[in-house]
């Protein structure tokens, strides 16, 4: 008896399990999207840095918004030109050259130049340096940290410190913009690669002020 329970248990739990398969199969067919085969194509043109610099989440985002026609071909800044090419290639567009853009550090207050406000001696991190009060280390609250939260940000190797102040390989440069992102101070900037006169002091201070905190000011 006990036996017969048993198979009966598993005969029914056998007839249940075919039944909800076949449904879930079932509604899998009648809830089916068929997805445009010329985002897979799209998807194969692009870096597959997944940086954001395009202002979506990431490639694959970038390119279904390229396919349901809700951005250019363009935007992928590390595959550059011959990237906006293949891609306005497979939806059919003309492939508009889009302006080159870089990061940019708005600062020149190096070691050398820049005065302190006190000196630090905890880890070399700039969200760490922020909480010991002035922004940092540094007498001017605008200036660079120069502890390379940025420079860890970049997937490129496009940035390093040097002398204290975070710089941009403007070669190496795709404008992604997770330096800024990681920039507690916000201080970086995007700028034309073409433009070649930037500003190199952010500070809002009155001219006196600002020399006063840093030499190069």
């Amino acid at each position: 008896m006990d036996i017969m329970n048993i198979v009966y248990a598993i005969l029914v739990l056998g007839v249940l399990g075919a039944v909800f398969g076949g449904l879930l199969a079932f509604a899998a067919k009648i809830f089916f999207v068929e997805e445009d085969e010329r985002i897979s194509q799209v998807r194969e043109c692009l870096a597959g840095a997944n940086c954001g610099g395009c202002g979506f989440a990431g490639c694959d985002a970038y390119a279904a918004a390229v396919v349901a026609g809700e951005a250019p071909p363009n935007k992928c800044g590390p595959g550059g030109k011959k990237t906006a090419e293949a891609v306005a290639a497979i939806m059919g567009l003309d492939a508009v050259a889009e302006v080159k853009y870089v990061a940019y550090v708005p600062c020149s207050g190096s070691c050398d130049t820049a005065k302190l406000f006190f000196e630090y001696e905890g880890p070399k991190d700039c969200v760490a340096a922020m909480r010991f009060g002035n922004k940092g280390p540094k007498a001017c609250q605008s200036s660079c940290i120069g502890f390379g939260n940025c420079v860890r940000a970049c997937q490129f190797g496009a940035m390093h410190i040097e002398n204290g102040v975070a710089v941009v390989d403007r070669e190496k440069c795709t404008a992604c913009m997770a330096c800024a992102s990681a920039c507690p101070k916000q201080i970086i900037q995007k700028v034309p690669y073409e433009q070649r006169v930037l500003v190199g002091c952010r500070s809002n201070d009155k001219g006196a002020q600002t020399r006063k905190l840093c030499d190069a000011g």
